[in-house]
């Protein structure tokens, strides 16, 4: 086992995700910038040690020289029998990135870190290796034994410094799947989760729920679940949280409108949070506003996590053309959401 720093709160566990992909090139170069860290942190690397060397010197043949050097990094090494270079997925790759996501909540857990910041993996190769899950979110929620985590994206505006939040109600699951999956009983969960988070900045958050239909069902002509169920239960839950203003439904292709005014500095009394009724509905407009800003973070579980808002990049990887933007965002979020009081449950210690 390696050892991690003394002092626990400073060590944030990362695991580097799919080896073929640009999850090391983005570790390594975020890294390299310790202005844009935090200046306690001690990452805590694990992965294979040789396929970070491999990439390392890959990256430095296409005359990429703002790298950290893995000699000076704590990994917790990995080994495989045969080191996968970047830019060369396979099912070999997608069973190694599964291993150590895998060793590296075991880590985390065993010492107590602070945080955990996964880099990104592809799910297809995870099945092919034999592990069928629809994401890391899902391998996280069954480790910790938390079944109903939370997937929440934040960023902060390098424009106005506003933070834009939006927590997913249902995940990695087919559009025809959601109307049935999606309940009165989860979306009251994720309401009290999205709460939760948010007045972590704000004692009485603004909060929003899309419309699942379009035009929010238009008064049940485009759909019922609006009418049937839905604006009975946020009635129920804004007269249980009055401190609270919530919106919605919500068309969906208004909704994030605040939101991109807020982003570019030119909006006042944005929401805080946005709650997405399914997966695509809440990416879209965060990536179209913050791609390279955005983190992944999941909530309800014994442990925060972050992790960049993006994929593998398997086109790219070895390159060098990879931005570490997001990388860093997520190391940052995962420091400064631990700082900001959220306890090991991933929420915060105000009770809703």
């Amino acid at each position: 086992m390696v050892q991690l720093s003394p002092d626990a709160s400073q060590t944030l566990v990362i695991a580097l995700g799919d080896p073929a992909g640009i999850g090391i090139e983005v570790v390594l170069k975020a890294l390299a910038r310790p202005e844009a860290l935090p200046a306690a942190l001690k990452p805590v690397l694990v992965g294979c040690r040789r396929c970070v060397e491999l990439t390392h010197h890959q990256l430095v043949a296409q005359g990429c020289t703002n790298l950290a050097d893995p000699s000076t990094l704590t990994i917790h090494d990995q080994p495989l029998a045969t080191p996968i270079a970047p830019g060369d997925p396979s099912t070999e790759s997608g069973a190694a990135g599964f291993q150590w996501l895998t060793t590296a909540v075991n880590t985390l857990q065993s010492s107590g870190a602070r945080a955990l910041v996964t880099a990104p993996i592809a799910k297809h190769l995870w099945h092919q290796a034999g592990h069928d899950y629809p994401g890391q979110t899902e391998r996280l929620a069954e480790l910790a034994g938390r079944p109903n985590s939370s997937m929440l994206f934040t960023a902060l505006s390098p424009q106005s410094g506003w933070r834009l939040n939006t927590l997913l109600a249902t995940t990695h699951i087919p559009l025809a799947e959601v109307p049935q999956r999606l309940t009165p009983a989860i979306v009251e969960q994720k309401l009290d989760t999205l709460l939760s988070f948010c007045r972590r900045f704000r004692p009485n958050p603004h909060l929003v729920v899309a419309g699942l239909n379009p035009h929010a069902g238009e008064a049940g002509r485009l759909g019922r679940e609006e009418h049937d169920w839905l604006i009975p239960l946020l009635e129920r839950w804004r007269n249980q949280h009055p401190s609270c203003r919530l919106d919605g439904p919500v068309p969906p292709d208004t909704c994030w409108m605040r939101a991109a005014d807020a982003w570019r500095g030119q909006g006042t009394n944005a929401p805080d949070g946005w709650l997405a009724l399914y997966h695509d509905q809440g990416l879209i407009p965060m990536k179209l506003l913050a791609f390279d800003a955005a983190v992944n973070t999941t909530l309800e579980l014994p442990f925060l996590r972050t992790s960049p808002d993006h994929g593998t990049g398997f086109d790219i990887a070895g390159t060098g053309q990879a931005r570490p933007d997001s990388m860093l965002a997520a190391i940052q979020a995962a420091w400064d959401l631990t700082a900001a009081g959220l306890d090991q449950a991933g929420l915060t210690r105000i009770n809703t």
